[in-house]
């Protein structure tokens, strides 16, 4: 028997070639998802409980250390939450855009004015779990209860329960416990395709909206193709978005940009993300929106195959 044959439980093929026809709102060629990871404060570290100071997604050069704190990777986090935060806040609310803030419970009830402000200017609060660790290495009942914590966590803190979740570091039972918590709309935990599509999970269908670590500021400082200066984030994002244009003269597109806090809240890589929002905002025909909305227009075009 050949491999093929055994039954597989990954999807290889997704649309392939026959792409549905996404029929943004405003015939646009291109809907832009902008992402705001906030974790400053969520992270790993002894002070937590946890066995070992945070290793990842830090402008610092540490890994991750055992039994200890790691006071140099705690101020990249800080900077984040008391500075790179804030510049992209009015770096938004100047161009009129709304994004989704991936929020880690945790962090943002130690700083809960970001929530708040966030909130009241339109944007979406997208739960990002309770804590901003490696769910593969707790156990079930574990992570059933962070999640819990973390959707009543952003409706305490900012009056509205979170429909969309990506927990960003997931174990592979992450998305049965979404579904089992009910209430969203839709999950991020995937990078698989260029536009949402419908899973099967637990006897129903689950709407997935892909991410990307490719349009994504974690590639600052990375040696394998990563981004030195806010010039090459905003060629490489300029650059993307003018192939998917291009493109949507036909077939309009789903660009999804992550962003994180403490990486391109820096001054010079702020300045490459404003140049890559002007340049996307001097187009026609292109939609930015929360990944809520993008859920709630693919229900509505695209419903759930038992709903159809």
């Amino acid at each position: 028997m050949s491999a093929v044959d055994i039954e597989y439980p990954r999807d290889m093929t997704g649309y392939g070639r026959n792409l549905p026809h996404p029929r943004w709102p405003g015939d646009a060629r291109v809907a832009i998802q902008i992402a705001v990871n906030y974790e400053a404060g969520g992270e790993s570290n002894v002070l937590h409980g946890d066995r070992a100071s945070e290793g990842a997604l830090s402008d610092t050069p540490f890994p991750a250390m055992e039994g200890e704190r790691n006071w140099l990777v705690e101020s990249a986090y800080e900077y984040g939450s008391r500075r790179g935060i804030w510049r992209l806040f009015d770096l938004f609310a100047e161009r009129g855009v709304r994004v989704s803030l991936f929020g880690v419970v945790m962090a943002l009830e130690r700083n809960p004015e970001v929530a708040r402000a966030f909130a009241a200017a339109g944007h979406e609060i997208v739960s990002h779990g309770y804590r901003w660790i490696d769910y593969r290495e707790v156990d079930e009942q574990t992570e059933r209860e962070l999640m819990r914590r973390a959707v009543a966590g952003i409706e305490r803190l900012t009056g509205a329960r979170p429909v969309g979740w990506m927990t960003g570091r997931p174990s592979m039972r992450t998305r049965a416990l979404v579904v089992e918590e009910g209430g969203f709309l839709y999950d991020r935990d995937a990078l698989n395709d260029e536009l949402p599509y419908w899973v099967e999970v637990a006897d129903g269908h689950h709407l997935v909206i892909p991410y990307s670590y490719e349009t994504n500021d974690m590639r600052y400082g990375s040696s394998q193709g990563g981004f030195v200066t806010g010039r090459d984030f905003a060629d490489y994002l300029c650059d993307t978005f003018d192939q998917l244009y291009a493109e949507g003269a036909r077939q309009p597109k789903l660009m999804p940009i992550g962003l994180h806090e403490r990486t391109v809240g820096r001054p010079g890589r702020a300045h490459g993300l404003a140049r890559f929002l002007d340049h996307a905002l001097a187009h026609e025909r292109v939609w930015f929106a929360t990944g809520r909305e993008i859920a709630e227009h693919w229900r509505r075009e695209f419903p759930a195959p038992s709903a159809r």
